[in-house]
């Protein structure tokens, strides 16, 4: 074994890498370092658009779930920001992005294993090590986290269109600043195009605005208690033991409790129309023109145009739009990066050609078992719909970090769930979860 490999390198720092750094952290016996290709560190600066808030508890932090003493949790960072009254006293309903954006930067300002601006251009395996090649450097470990998110999810038919006329909400920020037109589509029913049309009610220059989804109306996010169930892990891991056919009818039939609009901006974007109306003639004569349950099937560029055909779910009718800018809020999907191509061969896939995540998220290869690549933000349908989320995320840095060390360095027990989704009949524990041995 080589004495100066790393027991982890973690490739991407984002907020999930970012969680399982500080938690390490906390451990001084193992190695571990994060490498990062940008300069500094960003958490999605283009959707960082006026008045945006959160829709996650501050207490589900990088560390807290877990490792409540942490000096890098958010309560940590309000007491160093001397901001901790100030803040209980402006009774958030949901903190500002910005402020959680900021605490990240904090973290990751303050942690030690941190390297940016060091791009990860290949991964291989040999001799029961990863090598990383990292421009002239080489880095060996015997474990491997990737954290580098997920890659804009753009329809077939927008990939044709020209990129000055049609963007993914990840660039929303900066696009806006600049874009002087009358016409503008959004695309995508979620809590991002929502802001964005909230961002675009504050604009001079648009004088129609087109929101469309395929959902069937533009619809709240289910943050009831019994649903937030979901968000736990004893959920988890009884999840993970299904088989993947419902697996994947759960994840669809959930979507409204990790993808709805916050009933905070349903509220204010509703209020913002019916005062609209009040204004005769509207406002910089301002036609909107809200189309759930649609479909965009196709799209032309047309001169300095685009037009939008769409399919109407509630009545089957054809519709067409002619706008001069689309705004793809269309979400986002996993791609295993460039530098792992060489281990591609050796990795297992399931029927959407997503990796196989096991139980402590670590892929299922063709490797050496000791050799094990964890992999943050690709389990949506292996462990849920809280994987991609921050809810979670305390809790699975310590399962990763638990599996680091093969012993139960954080305590992961958690009391019996209130819901009971596995049947005895299964044969699983009741109170499944990762880290509970069955009784």
């Amino acid at each position: 074994m080589t004495a100066d490999a790393l027991d982890l390198a973690g490739i991407g720092i984002g907020p999930f890498n970012l969680s399982l750094a500080a938690q390490l952290d906390s451990i001084p016996t193992v190695s571990a370092r994060f490498f990062e290709r940008r300069r500094e560190f960003a958490w999605h600066p283009g959707m960082m658009l006026p008045g945006v808030e959160m829709q996650t508890s501050i207490l589900k932090d990088l560390v807290t779930a877990t490792n409540p003493t942490s000096p890098w949790s958010f309560l940590s960072y309000l007491v160093a920001h001397r901001r901790f009254y100030q803040f209980l006293n402006a009774e958030y309903e949901a903190v500002p992005r910005r402020e959680f954006a900021d605490y990240l930067g904090w973290v990751a300002r303050g942690l030690t294993s941190l390297t940016f601006d060091a791009a990860v251009e290949e991964v291989r395996a040999a001799d029961g090590m990863f090598s990383l090649r990292i421009g002239a450097d080489t880095v060996l470990a015997r474990n491997l986290s990737i954290g580098v998110g997920k890659i804009p999810a753009l329809p077939a038919w927008a990939e044709a269109l020209p990129k000055t006329m049609a963007f993914h909400n990840s660039e929303a920020a900066d696009r806006l600043r600049d874009l002087r037109v009358r016409r503008i589509a959004v695309i995508g029913g979620g809590q991002s195009g929502a802001e964005i049309v909230d961002a675009l009610l504050d604009s001079q220059d648009v004088g129609t605005i087109e929101w469309i989804s395929r959902r069937p109306n533009f619809e709240p996010l289910d943050a009831t208690p019994f649903t937030n169930e979901l968000f736990n892990p004893a959920y988890v891991g009884d999840f993970h033991r299904l088989p993947e056919s419902l697996r994947l009818a759960h994840t669809h039939r959930q979507l409204l409790a990790s993808d709805g609009i916050s009933a905070a901006t349903l509220k204010k974007l509703y209020r913002r129309l019916y005062e609209e109306k009040l204004v005769a003639p509207p406002p910089k004569n301002r036609e909107i023109s809200l189309r759930p349950h649609r479909n965009v099937i196709a799209a032309a560029k047309n001169g300095s145009s685009i037009e939008l055909t769409m399919q109407n779910g509630f009545d089957n009718a054809v519709e067409q739009v002619v706008v001069d800018a689309v705004i793809l809020a269309t979400g986002y999907r996993f791609v295993l990066p460039d530098f792992m191509e060489s281990l591609k061969p050796l990795i297992a896939v399931n029927s959407l050609d997503e990796p196989v995540l096991a139980e402590d998220f670590s892929l299922v290869w063709d490797g050496p078992a000791d050799n094990r690549i964890f992999v943050l933000n690709a389990g949506r349908h292996s462990h849920g719909i809280a994987e991609p989320q921050l809810s979670l995320a305390a809790w699975r840095s310590a399962v990763i970090a638990n599996a680091l060390l093969g012993r139960d360095q954080f305590d992961l027990g958690q009391p019996l769930p209130i819901v009971r989704w596995a049947s005895d009949a299964t044969g699983l524990p009741q109170s499944s979860y990762i880290g509970e041995a069955a009784e």
